[in-house]
C-alpha cells in the first residue's frame, strides 16, 4: 500500500462498530452466552455505549441470530458479508455505507468490561492530530508471566506515543534481567489493548491491502499498517480489560458480575 493523502474533516464524527460473529472456535457461540442474565454481546454493547465522544454504537454481524439478539435489547445492528476475513473487514463494510462518519472505532464483541473513557481516548487521539490515521491503546505490564505469554501482545512506542512495533515476544528484550524492571516508573513494558480507531478513508484502504510479511509471521493485523509506513498513535490506560476467549475467561467474568 502506498502512502496516500487522507484529508480529515475539521469537525470529526465518530461511530463505534462491534464486529460479532456467531462462530467461535475456542468458546462456541460465546456472543450469546448469558449466565449473568444478559448475553456477552449485550454487556459489551452497554460498555461501549458509556463512551461520550462517539455518536452511537452499531453491531456488524454475519448471522441472523446475532442480529435478533441485538434488536431484542434495543441496539442497532447491520448484516455484513459472511466472507469477511476479519473484524476490520466487517467494520470497513459498515464504513463503506457511512460517508457521514469520519472516525470508526473497532470494539471487539468479547470485551464486556471495556471502559468508556478508553474508547473516548482513541477517538481523542485522532481528533487532536489531523495527521494521524489510526490509534490504539496500551497498558503497563507488571508480571513476568504476562510479559512472556505469546497471547499477550506487547507494544513499544516512541516519545511522541507512536507505535514502533507490536510483538508476541517480550519487547524490549532485556539482556540482564532483574524483577525490579517490572516496577519501574515509567513502565518498561506495555501490553497492547486491542481497541482501534481509524479514519474512514484510511480504514477502507487498509482493508483492501494485502497482509504484510511481518503480519503473517506474528499474526498481528496492525503490523500491516506499520509495514505500509503509517503511524499508529498509542494512548496509555491504567485499567486493562481482558477479552473472553475461553470458558474459564467467561466463568471468571460471570463471577465478577454476580459479585457486584
Amino acid at each position: 500500500m502506498s502512502q496516500a493523502q487522507f484529508v480529515p474533516r475539521i469537525h470529526a464524527t465518530s461511530l463505534i462498530v462491534i464486529p460479532a460473529r456467531l462462530a467461535s472456535t475456542r468458546l462456541p457461540r460465546k456472543m450469546l452466552l448469558r449466565d449473568t442474565g444478559k448475553s456477552l454481546l449485550q454487556h459489551t454493547f452497554e460498555a461501549a455505549s458509556r463512551a461520550a465522544r462517539p455518536s452511537g454504537v452499531c453491531v456488524a454481524t454475519d448471522h441472523e441470530e446475532i442480529l435478533a439478539e441485538v434488536r431484542s435489547f434495543g441496539g442497532q445492528a447491520e448484516m455484513t458479508s459472511a466472507t469477511c476475513a476479519s473484524g476490520t473487514d466487517r467494520v470497513a463494510e459498515i464504513a463503506r455505507h457511512r460517508p457521514d462518519v469520519d472516525i470508526f472505532v473497532n470494539v471487539q464483541g468479547d470485551e464486556p468490561e471495556l471502559a468508556g473513557h478508553s474508547i473516548d481516548l482513541v477517538v481523542e487521539l485522532l481528533e487532536r492530530d489531523p495527521s494521524l490515521m489510526m490509534s490504539t491503546l496500551a497498558t503497563p505490564i507488571r508480571s513476568r508471566e504476562q510479559l512472556l505469554d505469546p497471547a499477550c501482545v506487547k507494544v513499544v512506542f516512541d516519545g511522541r506515543g507512536r507505535a514502533m512495533y507490536f510483538s508476541r515476544s517480550p519487547i524490549p528484550y532485556v539482556r540482564d534481567w532483574h524483577d525490579r524492571l517490572l516496577l519501574d516508573q515509567p513502565p518498561n513494558f506495555y501490553q497492547h489493548v486491542g481497541l482501534y480507531a481509524y479514519r474512514r478513508e484510511f480504514l477502507l484502504e487498509i482493508a483492501q491491502t494485502l497482509p504484510a510479511k511481518l503480519e503473517q509471521l506474528e499474526k498481528l493485523e496492525q503490523l500491516r499498517v506499520l509495514a505500509s509506513g503509517y503511524a499508529i498513535a498509542v494512548g496509555v490506560v491504567d485499567d486493562p480489560t481482558f477479552g473472553i476467549d475461553t470458558a474459564a475467561d467467561y466463568q471468571a467474568f460471570v463471577r465478577r458480575v454476580l459479585a457486584r
